[in-house]
């Protein structure tokens, strides 16, 4: 995967800080925090991983399946927003 690779620093990154979100309900396990608090710490891992899906995805549709150069019969610009738009709206 090119883009992945072209964006390394950026998704690692993306993927250190929901590490540290991660160790972060850990944390408030050990401690026996109240639900409340630990449910707020999941659905911020989990608009993080969904967020991180759809860079990836959007990446990869733009660099792989609607480049026109690669791709002469490639999905036109709106078609392609109204796709990843789609995407990022299942993602959320």
């Amino acid at each position: 995967m090119t883009h992945t690779v072209r964006e390394k620093q950026k998704l690692l990154a993306r993927v250190r800080r929901m590490k540290g979100q991660v160790e972060a309900i850990e944390r408030a396990l050990e401690r026996e925090a109240g639900c409340e608090q630990v449910m707020h710490l999941i659905a911020g891992v989990r608009g993080a991983m969904a967020g991180l899906m759809a860079e990836v995805v959007e990446d990869h549709v733009r660099t792989h399946l609607v480049d026109p150069d690669k791709h002469p019969g490639a999905l036109n610009a709106e078609a392609v927003q109204q796709l990843l738009d789609v995407v990022r709206t299942y993602l959320k």
